[in-house]
This record gives C-alpha cells, structure tokens and sequence, in this order.
C-alpha cells in the first residue's frame, strides 16, 4: 500500500485544488486552516505573502510551509505558482468550484451550481484516474472466478450499477450493500477472487470490514474513494481515487455517486475491450432478453380509420 499512500508530486496546474481537497481530512487542525483559506480563495492566497496568509489563518509561516509540504509541495513559492496555474487556467471554474449552496439561491442557481459540480466531479476524476492501477484492477478483473462488491448507502446503488455491468458481460459479480451479507460473502472469499470496496469518504466500517475480510482469506482487493489516506485505503491492493467535491447540503449526495460511477464505467469499458468477440456476443443476447420484457405498444387507430 505504500505506494498508494505517497504524497502527491503537484505541478502547478488546475490538480493543486484537487489534491488538497482529497488530502484534506489527513492535515492538522493548524494545516487543515490553511488549506480552507486556499480553497476559499485560490486566486487571492496566489497574491499574498507567506506572512499575510499565516496571519490570515491565526498561524505562522511555518505552519504554512508545513501545510505545502504535506500537499507534496516544497514550499511557499510552488503552492503560489500552482494556485496562479489553476486561477489561470479557468477562473471562472475556480470560483464556482469554491462556492457552496447558499440557504438564499434560487431554484436556477441551485440548478447551475450541482450541474457544475457534477460535471467537475467527473471531469476531475477522469483526468486524475491512476490508468497504470486502473489496468492492474482490470487484470485482476479479467481472471477473477467471482467478484465481491461492498458498498452501503449512495455507494450501495453504484455498488449494484457495477454488479449489472459485469454480469451483462458474463462476469460472475455480486454485490452485497447489505453489510451482514457482505461480511458473510467476504469470509468465502479466496485466492482468485476480487473484492471491490466503494466508499466516498474511505471511513466506512462495514465496507472496511468487508473488503479486509476478503483479503485475509486470499482474494485481491480495491478501494474506489476520494481520500488517498483513508482507512480502506489499508485493507487495498489497489486504490483507484474519485475527485469529487460535497458541500453541506449535498453530504454523500450525487456529486460522490457520478464520480464513483465515472471509475465504474472506466472499469467496465477497458475489461469489456480484452475481449471484444465475447462481450458483444453478451451484450446482444442480454440485450435481447430484457427487450422482451419491455411492453409492446400498438399503433392507435387513427380517428375515422
């Protein structure tokens, strides 16, 4: 896992934000004030000095270097160079990425805020997806005699959305977001299975359990969160990271479950393309079956006819 839970090596680019909202929960309490006056203002921290900022934040200026080194930067310097990258780089995104959900919004600015944030969330998560462990985990996927996914709450619903892709295509896939049946699955698990865990924030216990219990009995696991030192990032083979953004009215909300669900189909497509002849001999005849289900409508008789 060490090489997982590495500090970040940031160039001075839009990702700086990115990574300080993933590694967020990890800073100190001194650290973690820092990091919420950038995000406030990216574009007004890139102006100031070390000591304005300290003193912004009721701490010193090596606290602040502290704060940069701990977001893989090494120093004062390189943290402004890469907000003024970021502010540069789109402004206007900047801002709207910054801003929450005021009590007082209208219906339409709440609406263009969580399309900005949805879209953002995939965005993000798509240019900061680590491909060479995204292939890892679709090797592991391709040879796997059966695969466990545990998630509970929004990560349950995105948990089931990737347990129908992967039957769709003849994987044997389950998942489980009922945490007594995911324990009780996890301890059956054995070499040659694959276990995924999905939790947004990386602290939730029955997923951890879960995936912990399917990796002491053999099976090769993965972690799908937002934050690189969460705890299920230690019961993990391997950690495929989301970037998205909640804010206090949308907590575990869509924002999380579109990032999610952009790594899931990330999964999806790059295991469906090593066999291409197989999967579209799975797709129509899985497709053919469920338009039988579906209701058969008649033509109206035209008035007159």
């Amino acid at each position: 896992m060490a090489e997982h839970q590495a500090r970040p090596d940031q160039g001075p680019d839009v990702g700086i934000l990115v990574t300080i909202r993933a590694l967020l929960p990890n800073l100190a309490p001194v650290e973690r004030r820092v990091a919420h006056m950038v995000l406030d203002d990216p574009a007004g921290v890139a102006w100031r000095s070390i000591s304005e900022l300290a003193n912004s934040c009721g701490t010193s200026a090596t606290s602040v270097v502290r704060f940069c080194r701990a977001v893989g930067l090494r120093g004062y310097p390189d943290l402004r160079l890469a907000l003024a990258g970021a502010v540069a780089h789109d402004a206007a995104s900047v801002a709207a990425a910054s801003s929450d959900i005021d009590p007082d919004d209208d219906a339409a600015t709440i609406t263009k805020k969580i399309a900005y944030a949805d879209a953002r969330a995939v965005t993000d998560t798509a240019s900061h997806l680590d491909i060479a462990t995204l292939n890892q985990v679709v090797d592991a996927l391709a040879k796997a005699s059966r695969i466990d996914i545990y998630g509970v709450g929004a990560s349950g619903y995105v948990a089931l959305d990737l347990q129908q892709k992967l039957q769709r295509i003849g994987r044997p896939a389950f998942a489980w977001p009922d945490p007594h049946m995911a324990i009780t699955s996890a301890s059956l698990r054995e070499r040659g299975d694959v276990a995924i865990g999905l939790s947004h924030t990386g602290t939730t216990v029955d997923t951890i359990d879960a995936l912990r219990e399917a990796r002491r009995n053999g099976a090769v696991t993965a972690a799908v969160t937002n934050f690189p030192w969460s705890p299920i990032t230690e019961a993990a083979d391997f950690v495929l990271l989301t970037a998205a953004r909640e804010t206090a009215f949308r907590s575990g909300a869509m924002t999380s479950r579109i990032a999610q669900l952009t790594v899931v189909d990330c999964l999806f497509v790059t295991l469906a393309q090593q066999d291409l002849p197989r999967t579209r001999v799975a797709l129509e005849r899985t497709f053919a079956a469920a338009q039988a289900k579906r209701v058969r409508r008649t033509r109206r008789q035209q008035p007159g006819g």
